[in-house]
């Protein structure tokens, strides 16, 4: 019986090894005009991936905002809080994040934006265009 335990475990710890890390969450930008729609993967082992690219490494003071933005995210998304878009026009861009707790989705017009909210899409900004080198 001991064996069977041991090849149990050495079997479950040989699936958990090279097994890909988490993602902390995943961002759709969409707008207007070129370069609006944007796909951003921010995965737990410090990589982003853009619009279906090969990952790119994050330097370390962005993979600790990104965990700190997931964590500060995390309510929000379990209610699974959907802010309805204001009063749009070409620079405005529309949101949905899925996290682990849930999603969130929301639009730079919407009215009440949490903090949070604004600091997800700054960072997504951010990202989009000092790390994967796209215009927006």
């Amino acid at each position: 019986m001991r064996k069977k335990s041991w090849l149990l475990l050495a079997a479950l710890a040989s699936t958990a090894c090279g097994s890909p890390s988490a993602d902390l969450f995943s961002v759709q930008r969409s707008g207007v005009g070129e370069g609006a729609r944007l796909t951003l993967v921010v995965s737990d082992d410090g990589t982003v991936r853009c619009n279906d690219s090969a990952p790119i490494a994050l330097d370390a003071k962005r993979l600790l905002e990104a965990r700190e933005l997931s964590r500060q995210l995390a309510k929000q998304a379990a209610l699974g809080l959907e802010l309805p878009a204001g009063r749009a026009d070409e620079t405005t861009f529309s949101y949905r994040a899925e996290l682990a707790d849930g999603r969130i989705a929301f639009a730079d017009s919407s009215r009440g934006l949490p903090p949070t909210f604004n600091d997800l899409a700054g960072f997504t900004r951010a990202v989009s265009r000092q790390v994967c080198n796209l215009r927006r």
